[in-house]
C-alpha cells in the first residue's frame, strides 16, 4: 500500500494519460482506452488507482418479485456494500448497464472519500454533480445525469472481471484518467509499461525543446524517435 500510495503520486506528478497509452500501443495492447464519452467531472481531476471492478445490470423495480435471487430483493443489489468494501487507493470502477440512469452521486462520493478511495469511473452517469465537486472526489462519468438507479439498475457482483465497450478490466489494474482519457494499466504488466511511459514522457520534453528552439518536427522525429 505504501509503494502503491508512492507510484501514484509519480505518475500523477510525470504521467497523462496520452505517454501510458503510446507506450501499451507499443506493447501490443491496442485496447486499453475506455470510450471518450467517459470524461472527468471537472477538467482538472486527475484518477489514479487500482481497480475495484462493479457490475451492475438493469432491472425493473425496486425490489424484484421473483425469489430465485436474494440479490434481487435488496435496494441496489449489491452496491452499498460494494462501495462499503472500497480501500485505500481504488477506483470504483463500473458497467454492464444501459446507460439510462446515474450510477453514483454524492452520498457515495463522500463515503467513498472518507475511505480513502482514489476515485470513481463510470461507463454511465452520475448525479449530485455539485456535492461531488464540492468535495473534489475524481469522478470520470458520461456526464450528470438526475434519473436515479433505484427502479432500474442494481449491482449484482464486484472484484470481479469487467468489461467496458471491449476493455477487460481485472480488479487490482491500475487506473489512470485525465482529460484526455482514461486508460487500464494491465497489473501484469504494470512495471514494464510504467517505466516505459517516464521514459517517453521525459523524452517529449526534450523534443518539445527542440521545436521551441526552432527544429523541424522531421528532424525532432529523427533525432529523438518521438513525436
Amino acid at each position: 500500500m505504501a509503494n502503491d500510495k508512492k507510484l501514484f503520486s509519480m505518475m500523477k506528478e510525470q504521467l497523462f494519460s496520452a505517454v501510458i497509452g503510446d507506450v501499451m500501443d507499443g506493447m501490443g495492447l491496442y485496447q486499453q482506452f475506455l470510450p471518450p464519452q467517459i470524461r472527468p467531472l471537472d477538467n482538472e481531476m486527475i484518477v489514479v488507482g487500482r481497480a475495484m471492478p462493479v457490475l451492475e445490470t438493469d432491472t425493473y423495480g425496486e425490489i424484484s418479485t421473483a425469489n430465485t435471487n436474494a440479490v434481487m430483493q435488496q435496494p441496489f443489489g449489491l452496491m452499498l456494500e460494494a462501495l462499503d468494501n472500497l480501500k485505500v487507493d481504488e477506483v470504483y470502477i463500473c458497467s454492464g448497464s444501459s446507460p439510462k440512469y446515474a450510477l453514483w452521486g454524492e452520498l457515495m462520493s463522500t463515503r467513498a472519500k472518507k475511505l480513502g478511495a482514489a476515485g470513481v469511473v463510470l461507463d454511465g452517469y452520475t448525479r449530485d454533480s455539485w456535492g461531488t465537486l464540492a468535495i473534489n472526489f475524481p469522478t470520470f462519468s458520461y456526464g450528470s445525469y438526475a434519473q436515479d438507479q433505484g427502479v432500474r439498475g442494481k449491482v449484482i457482483d464486484y472484484r470481479c472481471i469487467i468489461e467496458i465497450k471491449g476493455v477487460i478490466v481485472k480488479p487490482g489494474d491500475i487506473v489512470y484518467g485525465d482529460r484526455d482519457g482514461v486508460c487500464i494499466i494491465p497489473q501484469s504488466q504494470e512495471g514494464e509499461i510504467i517505466q516505459k511511459a517516464i521514459e517517453k514522457a521525459r523524452g517529449e520534453k526534450l523534443v518539445l525543446k527542440a521545436i521551441q528552439s526552432g527544429m523541424s518536427a522531421c528532424q525532432a522525429f529523427e533525432k529523438y524517435g518521438i513525436m
